[in-house]
């Protein structure tokens, strides 16, 4: 090489090497290159690994397998985002003419995406109250073309922790998969895929990332389910970059230390708001939700939140609200939200990593 115009485009570095970095360098490429022909066609015939980023790459196949770890699954894939990789559950199972049994009060992008969006994919989907274990037995025995039931660990926003136990012996008893969002839980406090359920999601975007600024998304669960769904991800494109991948396990490293600070705080929260709202909190988590009473004004309370913002996500280590009726529950209609008791008093908390004292004081003052 000779001229500048080659020089400056075969940069230096990219010769082989043997290289441990402590942390997994980042690839963000593209595509990878092949010596010869017949190493590229050897990729197809299943003797490489990586050929385009779209359909494989080291960061978001290491984010797959971690969290699959963490679960106690065999394998994972990462996704562009939470709904990507829900999405590629549901089409891991179902397909045009079958059915799907879901939780009525699951997270609002969930709701909506099972509602509008499989309706065009001609699949059909139920909602149902999953508070009553034979009410969704009987659901299965008049809808026997359900293949896949979903709904989530602890829901989203009133934190209601589902029946796994009872809805494995139901997936054992009529041969349907399960499908389990484990977001707000984490496999911090709970494993579903440990228990017996199919197919585990998270929106790693929340406590896998853990610090709000990361999309991403990772479906795990049983090896042909996640052969599947993986085929969905790269054949719609709802593949992940890598340096999405990258720092979303960056983010993990710290997940257990992150919980267990968060959920110490959520308990502190839950107590100080029991004598000043209605209050959801099961003891397990860092999300709090609660109902402010009808002696104080709504706005007046967020507007005085000071250092705690108003956000419409949650999970990061800062301590957050949000405003279900006006954002994760919004396209609900005015029906849905009240059969749920999404009303424009209910608040959404997520517990940060501060001192516990300083929340409560800021809280505090909120409500003076």
């Amino acid at each position: 090489m000779t001229s500048i115009d080659t020089k400056s485009v075969h940069t230096a570095g990219m010769e082989e090497r043997t290289i441990r970095p402590k942390v997994m360098p980042l690839y963000q490429t593209s595509a990878f290159s092949f010596s010869s022909l017949e190493e590229l066609e050897g990729y197809y015939e299943g003797n490489g690994t990586y050929l385009y980023t779209r359909t494989a790459n080291p960061n978001t196949d290491a984010l797959g397998q971690t969290v699959a770890q963490l679960e106690g699954a065999p394998r994972g894939v990462a996704a562009s985002s939470g709904m990507s990789a829900i999405l590629a559950g549901i089409l891991a199972v179902a397909q045009a003419g079958d059915h799907i049994l879901a939780a009525e009060d699951v997270y609002g992008g969930t709701f909506h995406l099972l509602k509008e969006e499989l309706k065009r994919l001609g699949i059909t989907v139920h909602f149902e109250d999953f508070s009553d274990i034979g009410t969704i037995e009987q659901m299965l025995v008049d809808f026997p073309e359900v293949k896949l039931i979903v709904s989530e660990s602890i829901t989203n926003p009133f934190l209601r922790i589902e029946d796994i136990e009872g809805l494995v012996r139901l997936k054992n008893q009529y041969g349907v998969k399960v499908m389990i969002d484990n977001t707000f839980a984490t496999p911090y406090t709970y494993t579903p895929y440990a228990q017996g359920v199919d197919l585990v999601v998270h929106s790693a975007t929340k406590y896998l990332g853990g610090h709000s600024d990361v999309t991403s998304g990772v479906l795990v669960g049983d090896e042909s389910l996640i052969e599947e769904a993986t085929k969905r991800v790269v054949n719609l494109g709802m593949n992940l970059s890598p340096f999405e991948a990258w720092l979303t396990i960056r983010g993990i490293k710290t997940l257990a230390l992150r919980m267990e600070k968060q959920t110490v705080n959520a308990q502190a929260i839950a107590d100080f708001l029991q004598d000043k709202a209605r209050v959801w909190y099961p003891g397990k988590g860092a999300i709090v939700s609660f109902e402010l009473p009808e002696s104080l004004d709504v706005s007046t309370f967020f507007s005085s939140l000071g250092w705690i913002k108003i956000v419409p996500t949650l999970a990061g280590v800062e301590t957050t609200v949000s405003y279900p009726f006006g954002t994760s529950h919004r396209a609900l209609s005015a029906e849905e939200k009240a059969r749920i008791g999404v009303t424009e008093r209910v608040v959404r908390l997520s517990a940060g990593i501060e001192g516990t004292d300083d929340i409560l004081g800021q809280l505090q003052l909120a409500f003076n």
